[in-house]
């Protein structure tokens, strides 16, 4: 089990450091100045090649989480309400990969409105969530 639980973790910690960082990338391409096609190319390439891999590493973090949930039963019985707060945070952040899925589909066909400080803003959900994430995990309050 201790094995699963580390890879979790560390498949968990990549898929973040992903939802970081690509809306970092959507901040520099709300501030590209419509003539740099050159640089809006690269940043695009760059969001599309990180999203990509990001997704790749989504997988088994939720299955690796699922296999701790369901085959190990960790969360189950009373007194593990937090396991259901924990879901639907984790539910939260799938959301949250697809609306940067969503996102990136619109900055390339040029669709995208937001300005730059929407983006960082957008940056900040997925440090709410695994603040909360790991809160409830570690203190299991409920």
């Amino acid at each position: 089990m201790l094995w699963i639980k580390s890879l979790h973790i560390v498949f968990v910690a990549s898929w973040f450091a992903g939802l970081f960082y690509l809306p970092r990338i959507f901040v520099n391409l709300a501030m590209v100045s419509a003539d740099s096609v050159a640089e809006r190319d690269r940043l695009l390439l760059m969001a599309r090649k990180l999203l990509r891999f990001m997704t790749i590493i989504a997988i088994p973090a939720l299955v690796f989480g699922i296999w701790l949930w369901a085959g190990y039963g960790i969360g189950w019985g009373p007194g593990n309400a937090w396991m259901h707060a924990k879901l639907l945070g984790v539910l939260l952040v799938i959301g949250y990969h697809h609306a940067c899925s969503v996102m990136l589909k619109k900055f390339v066909s040029g669709q995208q409105r937001h300005g730059h400080l929407w983006y960082r803003w957008f940056n900040e959900a997925p440090v709410i969530l695994m603040l909360i994430i790991v809160c409830l995990v570690v203190l299991k309050p409920f």
